[in-house]
């Protein structure tokens, strides 16, 4: 079997995607045949590329793959496969993926693998037949390969550790458009984050926003949706302004709160060092591959605090720290209870003060933890691993074939 995979080096999951297909073997012991096809992913050029899409059609009419593979849905890709129907494979791993409300989105062509059991639990309400459930995976074989040294096990070894944005060193939407609003729609807005702060597991921010709400962001954000797209203002608002403010509110909380009783290592740009409550250390920036394992093998407890327009999946954060044998400590995503076990895989807080109360508790019970740990990483290693996933998707491909 013959694929040309959009090699796209800024994308985490690229290198270990490669390596799982290099991996692969069919049921008689042969390999892929992988096209290395390079792609410089730019948002602008995403929806249309005609000088990309000219020289792309010639590569898949040279190499004539069974199917061309790429993280995230790239409508141009869609467009060009459509046209002489080469099945179109792409595996999402953001969420917002404004680009997935993209019209080609529904091309034959096309299978959209979703990490999200939410997400496309919706487009498949909604007709959408292009799209299904795979959630992430972790590089084992990577993770396993790496072994902490001294000065390793001394530079990265802490009790409690965050790896993550803070989202305050990116544009933030909400604080620039919050003054522009009327009265009733600041409080309005201010109410709801308020409220969805409470509550793990489900997300109401989109069905919440009255019609008066979102006009008044609209005049105050003057953002669109594009013209050949699907998304709804509601959407848009919800998952690039509100959700966006609620994790920022939430993330800096929580490591507050938890620094006030335990010394935190939180891992972030260096610009957030404004952000400094006491026992909370901003570490700075760390490298995927060469720093960030060793930092989830070597912390006592990994937090995982989901951006919040993620809204069932586990994220990319949270398989690597399973797949390199961490101790997790998560708010409530509904598909990491779907595939793992809370207690024996991973453990899960319902509110803050519930948070505090398990990290006490799982600080003065090593033997526990280390055995969840132990657990969760021989489960991720027989059932969600890259390995397992290309397994999954070349069935996929297999039964569009036939």
């Amino acid at each position: 079997m013959k694929i040309l995979y959009l090699d796209i080096t800024t994308f985490f999951a690229n290198m270990d995607m490669l390596d799982a297909l290099k991996h692969y073997r069919d049921e008689q012991g042969q390999p892929l045949e992988i096209i290395r096809y390079p792609y410089v992913y730019e948002e602008s050029r995403v929806r249309s590329d005609p000088a990309f899409e000219e020289a792309f059609l010639k590569a898949l009419k040279q190499h004539d793959p069974d199917f061309v593979f790429s993280f995230n849905f790239l409508p141009v890709v869609s467009k060009v496969c459509k046209i002489d129907g080469y099945i179109y494979v792409s595996w999402i791993y953001d969420n917002p993926e404004i680009f997935l409300y993209s019209y080609q989105v529904i091309n034959p062509c096309n299978i959209v693998l979703m990490f999200d059991s939410k997400q496309y639990e919706t487009f498949r309400k909604g007709g959408i037949q292009t799209v299904e459930y795979l959630p992430l995976a972790a590089s084992v074989r990577r993770l396993d390969a790496l072994v902490p040294t001294k000065e390793q096990k001394e530079k990265f070894a802490a009790d409690i550790a965050f790896v993550g944005s803070l989202y305050t060193e990116r544009k933030q939407y909400y604080q620039e458009i919050f003054p522009k609003l009327d009265e009733y729609s600041q409080g309005y807005l201010e109410g709801l984050i308020q409220a969805q702060l409470q509550v793990d597991g489900i997300n109401f921010i989109e069905e919440t926003l009255p019609k008066n709400v979102v006009e008044e962001i609209q005049k105050a954000s003057n953002l669109y949706p594009y013209p050949d797209s699907a998304e709804t203002l509601e959407y848009l608002f919800a998952n690039y302004i509100i959700n966006r403010e609620i994790t920022i509110r939430e993330r800096k909380g929580i490591l507050t709160a938890i620094g006030e009783r335990h010394p935190v290592r939180l891992y972030t740009y260096r610009s957030n060092n404004a952000f400094a409550p006491k026992g909370v250390e901003n570490m700075g920036p760390v490298d995927y591959f060469e720093e960030m394992p060793y930092i989830f093998k070597l912390s006592r407890i990994n937090l995982n605090i989901t951006l919040r327009s993620i809204q069932h999946a586990i994220p990319l954060r949270g398989y690597d720290i399973l797949g390199a044998g961490g101790f997790l400590l998560s708010n409530y995503q509904v598909d990491l209870e779907r595939h793992f076990v809370p207690g024996e895989d991973y453990v899960y807080y319902e509110s803050r003060q519930d948070l505090l109360d398990k990290i006490d508790y799982y600080l003065s019970h090593e033997d526990e933890r280390a055995a969840i740990a132990r657990n969760v990483h021989d489960k991720v290693s027989r059932y969600h691993t890259f390995d397992v996933r290309v397994a999954e998707i070349i069935e996929l491909v297999k039964s569009r074939q036939t």
